[in-house]
This record gives C-alpha cells, structure tokens and sequence, in this order.
C-alpha cells in the first residue's frame, strides 16, 4: 500500500494507505521536458535529487520524496479514468493529512481544478458551493460520507468518495489499483488551478480563480524574498484549505525541497516538542498565543517565524521577542491575490516592524486611495488597492461582481483600509466591509445575522468583531428582542451551531432593547464594537 516510508512501518488497518509499497518503485523520470506552466511540475523540478529523503513526518510517519510523485501519479490516474471534462472541478471537505497534499498534486497533474472546503462547513454552506461551482468529483471525511453523499447527489455531482486522516478511505482503495507514472496534463498560465470560496458582506460566498501562473508566481517570489535555504525544516502545523497553509506553507517547502514535519491539527504542546527540529514555522496569531503559553521553548534551531491570516497584536510579538529572541514576520494577502506584502527577512532588506505587514513584495504594485479615486499622500489612511501576477482573474460565473472590484486601470479594489509610512511600510487600518478575522478563519456577519434574524425571539442582530486575546477578534451578536420576550443567549449559540462552523458563531450574544442606527437609519457598528471592546479583557 503506498503511503509513508518503511523506514517506520505504519500497520496497516484494512484498505488504508500505509506500510510498505505495492509494486516497483518508480525512476525519477525526465523532467526536462515538462509542461511550463503546469504548478505540479514546477513544484516537482524542486523535489531533492534523493527522491528516497525524508519529504514530509507525520508524527514518525515518514513519507518520502518518491511517495508523493507516486502517490498523486496514483491519484492523478483515477481522476484521469474517471474520464472527466478537462477542468473539472474537484471539491475537497475532507480532514488534513499528507494523503490529502498528495490529492491537491494529483489535481493539479490531472488538469483539473483543485476547490477545498474547510471540513467544518455544514450542509446549507456546502449547498452553495456545490452548487455554484458543480464540481465533478467530490471527496469527504468518512464520518460525513451519509448527509453529503446524499446532497451531492441531488445537485448533481456525480463521484463521492471519501478521505481520512488515518490513510483509509475509498478515494485511497481505487487509486492503489492505478499506475504509479503519469504525465502532467500541459497547462498556460492562465490556465485555472483553484477556487477558493471567499465572502463580502452580503453573505454570498464568491469563488476566487487562481491560476496556475498566479500560484507558481507567487510562490517563486516568496522562495526568494523569505531566503529559503537548502537545509531548511517547515513545522506545517496549519489547515490546508486556505491560502496560508495549502499555498504558502505547502508551495514554499515542496518548491524549495524541504522536509516537512506534518501536524494533521494543531497541538501547542505537540508543536512546542518538535520546534527544535524545525527552522521554519507559519502561524495565525491564535497559534502563536497559544505556544507562548507553553513552559518550554526550544527555537535553537529556528530562523523564521510567519504569521498572517489575521492582526498581530504588538502584545504578542513583544512577548514572542522576550520568550524566543525572534522577531516575527507578518504579511498581508487575500485569497484572490495571495501574498501582496512581507516584511523583510534578511536585514539588508530592512527592519521588522510590529503593526505593519512591511512593503510590497517584488513584482506587486500597492497603492494608497482616498474616496475621491485620488492617491494618498505618505501616512494618509485610505483604500488598498494592488494589481500583480499573483492577482487572480475574477470571482468564478462573475463577470459583474469581477468587473466591480477592479478599477478601470486595472488595480484590485481589496476592500481593506490602510496607510503607507515613507519607506514603503503598510499598516492595515480596518476593513471597509467589516469582515471579522477570528483565529485565522474568516467570518462575514451578513451570514450570521441573516440566521440569527430567523430564530426564535430575535427582533434582529447585529454582528460584530472584538478584541480577544487568544483569537485576535472574537465574533459578538447583538440582538434585540421580539414579541417581548428576551432570548436566551446561549439557546441562540447552540442552534447556529446545528446550522455554520463552530469558528462563525458568536462566543457572546448580548440582548438589548435597540441597536444604535445613525440619521439614516443603517446601525452603528463601530459603536457597538468600540462599546465591547473590553467584552474579552483584551
């Protein structure tokens, strides 16, 4: 069964993938004459010359270099028996694990088109997205495989199978009977490698089409700019249904031929024990203030910490200095541009600063403008704007809502609210669409008042983000009451969490009688959110 090396033997448990190989081993093959602009192959010329080192451990589970060529050549096969439309999309709401890496590769070298859901998504989330994307092929966790086997069905999507997080699953027992050699399909750079679901504050999630030339760009940039070295060790301890660990972390370590030490969820102690194998670590603020509540910190080895996905409060990286010695490195990007700006790595190419995400990366243009369309000047708030390689095509099926978020010199309108100092340096402000950042996930209040608005007693709500110091900004409703009748406020939290992810439900509801509104009539969301701000003690 093919799976991790047998340098330690994973017994295996029925048809899971583990132990050692079936069949021969597969050369290294001739790469030399891949496609350009295919991601898989440009990821795969990264791949170490001993094919047989160590690429990804997974809790002692060792996965080499040649068990991810032959694994996703394995998966990559099925997808291609299946006899798919070219571009077909592939939806993922399956749990992390390496054999799940080895399906995003496999994807890609099929040429088809990679859309991963986080795996807590419930049903009437799931329901959008399969229906506005309609995938061809969709893979889920075990557990889940009766409630979204059936609505997968419904809407119209033909294969179902499932993936777990323990190398079992009936994706894995149709993919051990295929070759394990397979030629990446030829892809344009302008051709569509993902779609990742992104929101505003209406509440319709918006695919965001990356191509593979935006990945591969992206990702060459940041291999440079962050300084990647041969002997460098990524602890990957995030979800690999977002940008920052499917793209960044993933892209960074396989481009440059980097081990992995693999963490399917994240476990401060965990972690905290395999830090000093490490030398490079990305994080969401949450991880980082949850690891500084660790006795023992061992970053001997360490020469890059990362964070992003969320604000870095200065609290945090002051206290990540004074435990570790290490400044961390916070930048800024979105899922429909990936990575914008960084603060620098190496000191020749300036200082880390707390509160800023540093300049634009090489090769992005940034840019500062105020609501008159006209450009800030130096320290003046205003609206980010940015327009690069990496900036994806347009929200899939579209064309108006993507015609509406770019400016007619083409500069992506980001929606986010900042101000450039003299060097370059960026700081984000706010953002102009209140979206709420909590622990790394986003959350569109739009969504969750449209729910709250629905259940009993609720006159209507207003959801808003706060300062907490474990997540960054926690979700808070407040409501007011109708019929007379005050809600229960934790009766309110249990049924949104029958109906969305756990990380968009409110961990606060307060009652009050009415919302504060201004002269027109539209509520006060920044009263409210300067009312609670100490709701957290943060």
């Amino acid at each position: 069964m093919l799976a991790a090396s047998s340098r330690k033997h994973i017994a295996p448990c029925g048809p899971a993938w583990g132990g050692p190989a079936l069949g021969p081993q597969t050369p290294a093959g001739d790469f030399d004459n891949r496609p350009a602009m295919n991601l898989y192959t440009a990821l795969r010329a990264g791949f170490p010359a001993d094919l047989d080192a160590t690429a990804i451990d997974a809790d002692g589970a060792l996965y080499s270099w040649r068990d991810l060529e032959r694994g996703s050549a394995m998966l990559a096969n099925w997808l291609e028996r299946l006899d798919l439309p070219p571009g077909s999309r592939i939806a993922v709401h399956a749990d992390k694990s390496v054999e799940g890496l080895m399906l995003y590769l496999a994807v890609l070298r099929a040429g088809h088109v990679y859309l991963p859901l986080n795996p807590a998504y419930q049903a009437g989330e799931l329901q959008h997205f399969i229906t506005d994307a309609a995938p061809a092929v969709l893979v889920c966790a075990g557990r889940h495989f009766g409630w979204v086997s059936k609505l997968a069905f419904q809407l119209g999507v033909r294969w179902v199978f499932t993936l777990n997080d323990d190398r079992s699953g009936t994706l894995l027992d149709r993919a051990q009977q295929m070759s394990d050699e397979q030629q990446p399909a030829a892809r344009e750079a302008g051709d569509l490698a993902a779609i990742l679901y992104t929101s505003g504050t209406t509440g319709r999630s918006k695919g965001a089409m990356l191509s593979h030339g935006n990945l591969l760009s992206n990702a060459q940039t940041l291999r440079t700019y962050w300084d990647w070295r041969p002997d460098d060790v990524l602890l990957h301890a995030l979800p690999i249904f977002h940008v920052h660990g499917l793209f960044v972390a993933s892209h960074g370590a396989l481009l440059n031929g980097s081990k992995m030490l693999w963490f399917n969820r994240f476990d401060a102690a965990a972690v905290a024990r395999r830090l000093p194998e490490a030398t490079v670590f990305m994080g969401v603020p949450t991880l980082y203030v949850r690891l500084l509540q660790e006795p023992r910190l061992d970053c001997g080895r360490m020469r890059l910490f990362i964070s992003g996905s969320a604000p870095l409060l200065i609290e945090t990286w002051r206290e990540w200095q004074a435990r570790t010695g290490h400044l961390i490195l916070e930048r800024y990007g979105m899922s429909e541009t990936l990575m914008l700006t960084s603060n620098p790595c190496r000191p020749e190419d300036g200082e880390r600063r707390a509160g800023t995400v540093g300049p634009a990366l090489p090769g992005v243009g940034l840019r500062i403008m105020g609501d008159d369309d006209a450009a800030c000047a130096v320290g003046r708030i205003g609206h980010v704007q940015v327009r690069g390689p990496s900036v994806f095509g347009g929200y899939w099926q579209m064309p108006e809502k993507t015609a509406q978020e770019f400016t007619a010199d083409g500069w992506f309108k980001t929606g986010d609210v900042g101000r450039l100092d003299a060097n370059g340096y960026l700081t984000l402000i706010g953002r102009s669409k209140d979206l709420i950042i909590s622990g790394g996930f986003n959350v569109y209040p739009a969504e969750v008042e449209g729910l709250l608005n629905e259940l009993p007693g609720v006159g209507e709500s207003a959801v808003i983000g706060v300062p907490h110091p474990d997540f960054g900004e926690a979700v808070v409703a407040v409501v007011t009451p109708r019929g007379g009748q005050a809600p229960d406020p934790e009766a309110l939290i249990q049924a949104l969490k029958a109906r969305i992810a756990g990380f968009k439900c409110p961990k606060r509801v307060i009652v009050q009688a009415e919302l504060p509104r201004n002269a027109m009539g539209k509520v006060q969301k920044q009263l409210l959110r300067e009312q609670q701000a100490g709701l957290f003690g943060a």
